[in-house]
């Protein structure tokens, strides 16, 4: 929409959505303060410029990207209540249009314009908060694209008096209007800076994506500026490519080594250095917020451009005063979904003139009739007064009550019938037991305004070890247990071998899935070896050839080692190999394999004395009756027995007879 269009200010678009108040204007859209008629409630309306309805793929695909962010309800994500096309600018200006929640406020470009550079703990918290509606959209499968201060809003009634609450709007919107014919540079002109390589150099948006982006913005968070700047987009768009990102602390010397690293891991130029996601990265986050102990902050309300408008006065309330004041909105128009300030819903008209007073000579009952007319509308002055004092020096606040320890449904019906409104989150605890409140902000006790939001902190219990799929790189298997608030370990020592997992893929995780940790508890990533070795099979006993084709077929490499005596092993069998049987061998495969030279001792019983020492001989063995060659004499007994494994050349001790 242009500045020579007119405006919208008193449509009603889909005879629902009445347009009241501008609140700033793009190149691409602007922004209203509107009212749901149907609902009565403030909302925010985008209206984009009416060149975008005539594009069919911009039609299409803001309809399908309009019902993937509605799908987001997050306690830190703009909701989107409706969409719709509208002719409300005349019969040939069909627009697009976008109904969301009011965020009443300013944007975190307005805080960092206020403040510079924001200390730890404030820009530690916004972070959290903004990976945390990053995480909800990527579990949907959404991906925002342009992740900047422009579209992080800090609205009011997220906590304590003075304390805001961030949230992330404009999910989709940028690749709808990327879609149609009519895009221009100046898309990527007001994002530039905030651009992924990937996105840069083949527009491919992805998680990874957002997580680079989100990391460009707490790099700015806590330097107070972007780290590249150029007088052209194409110059900076050429840094985000051709450069790493340097460390923050070489802009700001006070910060630890730790957010460096954290800053740098998440804008790696090569998307798989980064964490995988926006849930990888707020664990990480938080873990460095935990090691660094740097608390939680209250998150400052900034003023919003019509905030430092000047403000109407009674006389000024019409529509073309009401135009003059928005026409303060900075020319360059917003630089994303802007926070969408306080104001009059609508102009107020001047009351009616008052009813002129009766001629002198009315009757006397005309005067008296006046007399207690204004005399009543001096009681209901009065009362007025005295309601509207109660009302701004205590009557509109109420007090916190208690909800740590309730279920949520119990929670959510003592904050109602306090009259103050429950936003819930969750976080991992590790002694309230899961769905129960670990605690509410503002805390129980505090004072806070009727119809204040209080954000009410379930539960989610201690954390549980999860389920790794055998087969998971480890970076997967890291991810997964910093998802769960758990410290991942790697322990060579506890690798295994595996027949089913590659070397190097995860096989398991110490302690076992399911099993309940402590927050920050070590999980040890068990990794595969490979297949085990195979061991030296069992060849003892066999003949040498059976051996030779046996230990071929485990894959080993057979070789003669030599001979020795086994007093059970007959001759020309194996006793042993080399090594052992059982072993496991990682490089060489060479087996060396021993066979047996035992002496089997013959039978000589009966023979007659000459043959008998003839056949032993003829074994390699002696004989203790070697005087009695020649004689007529028979060997009645042997020692050792026939069948006997000997050792070559052992004596048989013979009894002969005579």
């Amino acid at each position: 929409m242009t500045g020579t269009e007119p405006s919208l200010v008193g449509s009603l678009l889909d005879r629902r959505y009445r347009v009241d108040r501008l609140l700033a204007r793009g190149g691409m859209s602007s922004v209203y303060r509107g009212v749901d008629t149907r609902l009565d409630r403030p909302v925010a309306i985008k209206i984009m410029d009416s060149r975008f309805a005539d594009d069919r793929t911009f039609v299409d695909r803001f309809e399908r990207e309009a019902r993937s962010a509605a799908r987001l309800h997050h306690p830190h994500v703009v909701a989107v209540h409706d969409q719709g096309f509208d002719t409300a600018g005349g019969p040939d200006e069909r627009r697009a249009f976008l109904v969301m929640e009011l965020v009443d406020g300013g944007t975190l470009r307005d805080l960092l314009d206020q403040r510079g550079a924001l200390d730890l703990p404030l820009a530690l918290t916004i972070a959290e908060q903004v990976l945390s509606a990053l995480a909800a959209a990527h579990t949907e499968g959404l991906v925002h694209r342009d992740v900047k201060p422009e579209n992080v809003l800090i609205g009011r009634g997220g906590g304590a008096l003075g304390s805001g609450v961030v949230k992330v709007g404009d999910f989709g919107l940028v690749r709808a209007v990327a879609s149609a014919g009519t895009t221009s540079a100046s898309v990527i002109l007001g994002t530039v800076a905030y651009l992924s390589p990937e996105q840069v150099t083949t527009g491919a948006a992805s998680e990874r994506g957002d997580v680079y982006s989100a990391g460009i913005l707490l790099y700015e968070m806590l330097t107070g500026h972007v780290p590249y700047t150029a007088d052209t987009a194409i110059s900076v768009a050429y840094r985000h490519v051709n450069d790493d990102v340097p460390r923050p602390s070489e802009a700001r010397a006070d910060l630890p080594p730790a957010l460096d690293d954290l800053v740098l891991r998440a804008t790696r130029r090569d998307p798989d250095a980064r964490p995988a996601d926006a849930g990888a990265f707020l664990a990480e986050l938080a873990e460095v917020r935990s090691q660094l102990g740097i608390p939680r902050a209250p998150v400052p309300v900034p003023a919003g451009p019509a905030d430092a408008a000047t403000e109407i006065t009674d006389a000024e309330k019409t529509v073309p005063a009401m135009r003059a004041v928005t026409s303060q909105v900075p020319a360059g128009g917003p630089r994303g979904t802007q926070a969408l300030p306080r104001g009059p819903l609508v102009a107020e008209q001047p009351p009616p003139p008052a009813e002129p007073m009766a001629a002198a000579d009315a009757p006397q009952p005309r005067r008296r009739r006046w007399v207690a007319l204004w005399l009543v509308v001096g009681l209901l002055l009065a009362g007025g007064i005295g309601a509207g004092v109660w009302w701004f020096t205590g009557g509109r606040y109420v007090d916190v009550p208690q909800v740590t320890g309730l279920d949520r449904t119990q929670a959510e019906q003592v904050l109602r019938r306090a009259e103050l409104v429950p936003s819930f989150t969750e976080e991992r605890h590790n002694t309230a037991p899961s769905g129960t409140v670990i605690r509410s902000d503002p805390e129980s006790g505090s004072r806070a305004l009727a119809g204040d939001e209080v954000t009410v902190v379930l539960s989610l219990g201690r954390p549980v070890v999860p389920d790794i799929t055998p087969g998971s790189t480890v970076a997967q298997a890291e991810q997964a247990i910093r998802a769960v608030q758990l410290q991942p370990r790697r322990d060579a020592g506890a690798d295994q071998y595996s027949a089913d997992v590659p070397e190097g893929a995860v096989v398991t995780v110490s302690p076992k899935p399911g099993n309940q940790a402590n927050i920050g508890d070590a999980v040890t990533i068990v990794v595969s070896k490979g297949p085990p070795p195979t061991p030296v099979p069992s060849v003892r006993g066999l003949s040498r050839d059976e051996a030779f084709q046996k230990l071929r077929e485990a894959g080993f490499e057979p070789f003669d080692a030599g001979e020795e005596f086994a007093a059970d092993v007959p001759a020309g069998h194996v006793t042993r190999t080399d090594p052992a049987e059982g072993a496991t061998l990682t490089d060489a495969k060479r087996v060396g394999v021993y066979v047996s030279n035992a002496v089997e001792v013959p039978s000589v019983l009966g023979r007659q004395i000459d043959e008998a020492l003839q056949i032993l001989a003829d074994a390699g063995l002696t004989s203790n009756a070697e005087d009695r060659r020649g004689r007529f004499a028979f060997v009645l007994d042997q020692d050792p027995d026939p069948g006997t494994l000997v050792q070559k050349g052992t004596t048989i001790n013979l009894n002969v007879v005579p």
